[in-house]
């Protein structure tokens, strides 16, 4: 088992920048790779951004490439989300998420490869 808890959502102009913290506890966390989705109201939960175990492989949807950074620091058993330059649309509830992957690369993109998910962080971009 492992519990995840974010932090660092608000309320932000166009393009300003928040970063989003998600700390875990529980089993070692080096083991998960973790990733970030977000949920609008009304529409479908949708990935954001995944790193993999070892830090080194991450993955990003189309939409928020080049403006958000996924990282992760080990030893503080924490994975972060900088989001830059952001847009009305990229308000949402986001969720950080861990899977259980033996591959140290892989950085999963899919909902269901993943296995513990935190209660989500209120993100709100205004115009």
């Amino acid at each position: 088992q492992v519990q995840l808890v974010e932090s660092g959502g608000g309320l932000v102009q166009a393009g300003g920048s928040l970063r989003l913290s998600c700390a875990a506890s529980g089993r070692t966390f080096s083991i998960y790779a973790m990733g970030w989705f977000r949920q609008a109201p009304g529409k479908e939960r949708e990935f954001v951004a995944a790193i993999s175990r070892n830090g080194r492989t991450t993955y990003y949807a189309d939409s928020v490439k080049g403006r958000f950074t996924i990282s992760r620091d080990n030893a503080k058993n924490t994975v972060y989300l900088q989001m830059n330059s952001l847009k009305p649309e990229d308000t949402a509830v986001y969720y950080c998420a861990a899977g259980s992957v033996t591959n140290i690369w892989y950085s999963p993109r899919g909902l269901n490869e993943y296995d513990y998910w935190g209660q989500g962080t209120q993100v709100t971009v205004s115009s």
